[in-house]
C-alpha cells in the first residue's frame, strides 16, 4: 500500500511559519533570482499543470530516473512513470527488477547519470538558492552534475526569505516530516547526512524548477 503524507504529517511538529504559501510579489522575486542564478523556472497553478509541464520537458526516448519525492507523488509523476504511459526509458522499473543487492545498488548509482533526473527540493530561498538533503544522497547526487538534465518540482510553500531561512526550513520542516516517513516506511530514523546548497546552474537549460502555487511536499 503506497504511503500517504496524511499518514504521518498530522502528527508531526514542524515550524509552520516556514511552510506557508507566499504572496505574488515574493514568488516573482524568487523566480527572478532563480533565473538570474541560471535556473529555468516554470510557474504553474496546480498539481495537474505541474505534471503537464514536466511531461512537456522530457523527450521521447530519454532515460528517466527519479529520487524519492512526496511532491512528485502528489502531482502524479511516480504513477505516470511506473504505469508506462509514456515513450521514455523508465530506469526505476529496471532497477527494482534486479534481485541481486549489489547489482541493484550499482544500477542505482549509474541511474544518477540519466538523461532526465526528477526530484523535489526542501527549501527555496527568495534570494535564488535551492536547499536539499538526503540520508543516502540518492536524490541530490544527480543534481549538481551527474544527470544530463534535472527537473525539480516544488510547492511555493517552500519559498522562504533567505538562505539561512532555507537551512532552517530543512531542519524544522522537511527533516521532521521525512523522519516520520522513514519510520513509517522502514522502521528507522532518517538523518540530514548529505546536504546540498544549489547556488547556481552554470550550464544553460540544464536545470528546470517547476514551481507550483500549492502547498505540496515538505
Amino acid at each position: 500500500m503506497p504511503q500517504q503524507k496524511a499518514d504521518y504529517a498530522d502528527d508531526t511538529a514542524i515550524d509552520d511559519a516556514l511552510d506557508q504559501l507566499p504572496d505574488d510579489e515574493t514568488v516573482e522575486a524568487a523566480v527572478a533570482n532563480l533565473e538570474a542564478n541560471g535556473f529555468e523556472v516554470v510557474v504553474v497553478d496546480s498539481a495537474d499543470e505541474a505534471l503537464e509541464a514536466v511531461e512537456a520537458r522530457i523527450p521521447a526516448g530519454a532515460s528517466v530516473m527519479n529520487g524519492h519525492s512526496t511532491t512528485l507523488e502528489e502531482i502524479g509523476f511516480d504513477e505516470l512513470l511506473s504505469d508506462g504511459d509514456h515513450d521514455w526509458e523508465s530506469l526505476p522499473d529496471e532497477i527494482w527488477g534486479i534481485d541481486d543487492d549489489a547489482e541493484r545498488q550499482a544500477a542505482r548509482r549509474t541511474a544518477q547519470t540519466a538523461d532526465y533526473f526528477l526530484g523535489g527540493i526542501n527549501a527555496i530561498a527568495e534570494t535564488g538558492e535551492l536547499v536539499a538533503a538526503d540520508l543516502s544522497g540518492s536524490r541530490i547526487g544527480a543534481y549538481p552534475f551527474a544527470a544530463g538534465n534535472v527537473v525539480i518540482v516544488s510547492g511555493a510553500n517552500k519559498i522562504v526569505p533567505t538562505l539561512d531561512d532555507a537551512l532552517d526550513r530543512l531542519e524544522s520542516v522537511a527533516y521532521p516530516l521525512e523522519n516520520e516517513r522513514a519510520q513509517e516506511a522502514y522502521g528507522v530514523e532518517s538523518s540530514i547526512a548529505k546536504q546540498l546548497i544549489y547556488r547556481q546552474e552554470p550550464e544553460e537549460d540544464r536545470t528546470t524548477v517547476v514551481l507550483v502555487r500549492e502547498r505540496l511536499g515538505y
